[in-house]
């Protein structure tokens, strides 16, 4: 797969269990030991400047990346504190 790090952050992210648009990934959570992604991460609700939890996605639940989209797989959305 041939993508840049960076390019993630310019990709939508999708639940394709409900349909529902998660907004744009703020980060990424890295291994830098076993150097692999782990995770995205994403704004929580009400964008980049709200106090809501931002929401992590595992890599693992992430079903294709596209050219302007993420399509992921997440039945529970967990509030990460990064």
């Amino acid at each position: 797969m041939g993508f840049c790090i960076n390019d993630l952050k310019n990709k939508e992210v999708i639940n394709v269990t409900d349909g529902k648009r998660l907004g744009f990934v703020s980060d990424i959570e890295v291994d830098v030991c076993d150097a692999r992604l782990l995770s995205i991460v994403l704004p929580g609700e009400g964008g980049l400047f709200s106090h809501a939890p931002d929401i992590k996605i595992p890599w693992a639940c992430i079903q294709h990346i596209g050219e302007d989209l993420i399509l992921v797989c997440v039945k529970d959305l967990t509030p990460y504190r990064g």
